[in-house]
């Protein structure tokens, strides 16, 4: 309510107006019955006039209900929608806050349930609240009127509301853990069908069509029977709220009845005091239906505040980098890195100086952590222990986009926007053509780009699906060269181009690179080759480091290594030749 004052203000006035204007309805009823109804009945006949006031009296009640209704539920809505809004945007936030060890570690999945399903569920109990606090109002008035009625039947008539609190009670302790278990299904639902999508490659080459349905319909059928049994305990519990009101107002028009013959009520205090019960019967659901979405609001809000309370967020200084065009150089002093959730370091005390203008080739077998210390380059994730400088300053005291601002990674896994060409290379920057085609050039994708109906106004789908894997590699690099970075990270991001491709790329990258320092995970020759200093890994460790020439001639693992790419490299090119000669 503090989050969204004046639409809550406007949706408890209409709801208080539409509580008054229904209790005054019972009171117009009892009143209309006793100065118009009896007096008519008595006579035999009715005046015009007393028509007219009937009419006349219930207008101005049903005008009043109508505006109270009308305020309640749209302010009502209003405010919901715009709560949910609000924690979506903070839990958007906080997901571009909280570095990549923490998304490492949560599914995608779990993290588009919590954005949404979980957020909704957070604020769905807003849109009864301001019925049930008209309700409470309906009450006080209601239980005044009937108290001044007839203290008796007052009393006989509000035994329902204990009655109907325990039994809300009792409700939400079986309700309650059958939401929660619903809740998370939801996310797993959610999780493996983002899976599907996100693999929907793999999944029809591999012919996993019949495994992948299996698994998503074991989810979906878990879901399906969890919300069975979550809508078998409203069904029963819903029933006998509905039913306690009506047992009191049978109690009130039994008694009342009796009162009446023995004259102690007038058959016009008795209907106004039925008339209260009757229409109190439907509006006390309202607390019921708050009552019923506090459960499934509690496990949603919790579920919620378990991502805006998540830590781990990267702590930024003030510092800025020294201006200057020219490259920047990077270093890794004593780093150590440990994934969470793992016992053993990946990253053992490493230390690395990549001088400004030069070009550091990382090699090493898989898992060796060659990716992790790229990371860490560009403060992608922070150190455990140790520092990472840029240009001379700790990563960690420098400002909030400063690194971005003069480095860029080029992963192996590219990703494409559902856009033009032109908005991913630019990702939604002013650009001139002539620089989009300099850097579709120096990647060699400007052939491609060329071929393509519109140029770089034509739209490559969703992940760059109408691409081939070098394509959008080729387009990747585009992307990062545009951008004229100072400090330029290659994570084997040419793996998937022809090695006739590769070496353009790589003789375009040496003529750009007199503003720039390249620290690249190599894997071809060609590769390594172009590196002025070449840094072996294995095991998180920097086992050593020179030219490739010095390398090849005293670091055994280092040899064995580069001379199983070379031989897997010209098995490539032997088998290409064959095919070639054979076509």
């Amino acid at each position: 309510m503090r989050a969204q004052p004046r639409a809550t203000v406007f949706a408890v006035v209409g709801s208080v107006l539409w509580a008054s204007a229904t209790v005054g309805t019972a009171w117009a009823i009892g009143w209309v019955t006793d100065t118009v109804i009896e007096p008519a009945v008595t006579a035999g006949s009715v005046a015009a006039g007393g028509l007219w006031l009937i009419f006349g009296v219930l207008v101005a009640i049903l005008a009043v209900n109508v505006v109270g209704v009308i305020l309640r539920r749209v302010f009502a809505t209003v405010a919901g929608f715009n709560l949910q809004a609000g924690y979506r945007r903070g839990v958007t936030r906080q997901y571009l806050r909280l570095p990549l060890s923490w998304h490492h570690a949560h599914p995608s999945g779990q993290l588009l349930s919590n954005a949404h399903a979980d957020v909704e569920a957070t604020w769905q109990v807003f849109n009864p609240l301001p019925m049930a606090i008209g309700v409470i109002v309906m009450l006080i008035i209601a239980g005044t009127m009937m108290v001044f009625l007839d203290p008796v039947l007052a009393f006989i008539g509000l035994l329902v509301f204990p009655g109907l609190f325990l039994a809300n009670v009792i409700f939400q302790r079986f309700m309650s853990p059958r939401i929660t278990r619903a809740q998370q299904l939801r996310a797993e639902v959610a999780e493996v069908a983002h899976e599907s999508f996100e693999a929907g490659l793999i999944v029809k080459s591999m012919g996993r069509e019949d495994e992948e349905t299996e698994r998503f319909r074991t989810r979906t059928y878990a879901l399906r029977d969890s919300l069975i049994r979550v809508g078998r305990t409203r069904g029963t519990f819903e029933p006998v709220i509905e039913a306690i009101p009506t047992l009191g107002t049978l109690a009130v028009l039994g008694v009342g009845t009796w009162q009446v013959a023995r004259g102690e009520l007038t058959a016009a205090q008795v209907v106004q005091m039925a008339y209260l019960f009757s229409i109190l019967a439907f509006p006390v659901r309202a607390l019921g239906w708050v009552l019923a979405e506090i459960p499934r609001s509690v496990v949603g809000y919790d579920r919620v505040q378990r991502v805006l309370r998540a830590e781990g967020s990267m702590e930024y200084g003030e510092r800025t980098l020294p201006p200057g065009e020219g490259p920047a150089s990077a270093a890794l002093h004593d780093v150590v890195y440990r994934h969470e959730g793992e016992d053993h370091p990946t990253i053992h005390g490493v230390s690395l100086e990549v001088e400004a203008g030069s070009t550091t080739a990382l090699v090493g077998p898989t898992g060796s952590g060659k990716t992790t210390l790229a990371n860490l380059a560009l403060r992608l994730v922070d150190a455990e222990a140790g520092s990472v400088l840029i240009d001379g300053v700790d990563a960690r005291r420098l400002a909030h986009g400063q690194i971005p601002a003069v480095a860029t990674l080029v992963a192996q896994q590219t990703f494409m926007f559902d856009d033009t060409v032109r908005g991913n290379v630019t990702l939604g920057e002013e650009a001139t053509d002539q620089s989009i085609w300099d850097a579709l050039r120096i990647a060699q994708a400007d052939p491609f780009v060329r071929a393509l109906p519109a140029g770089l106004d034509a739209v490559i789908g969703e992940r760059g699906g109408t691409l081939s894997g070098g394509q959008r590699q080729r387009i990747a690099l585009a992307r990062a060269i545009w951008r004229h970075p100072r400090l330029l990270v290659l994570d084997d991001a040419t793996s998937a181009v022809d090695p006739s491709v590769e070496q353009a790329i790589l003789a375009g990258l040496r003529e750009a690179r007199e503003g720039m320092t390249v620290l690249v995970v190599a894997y071809r020759m060609a590769t390594i080759l172009l590196a002025d200093q070449v840094v072996y890994i294995e095991q998180g460790r920097v086992v050593d480091r020179g030219t490739h020439a010095e390398l090849i001639g005293r670091c055994t693992g280092y040899a064995n290594l580069v001379q199983a790419y070379a031989r897997e490299a010209a098995e490539r090119a032997a088998v290409a030749a064959t095919e070639e000669e054979t076509s």
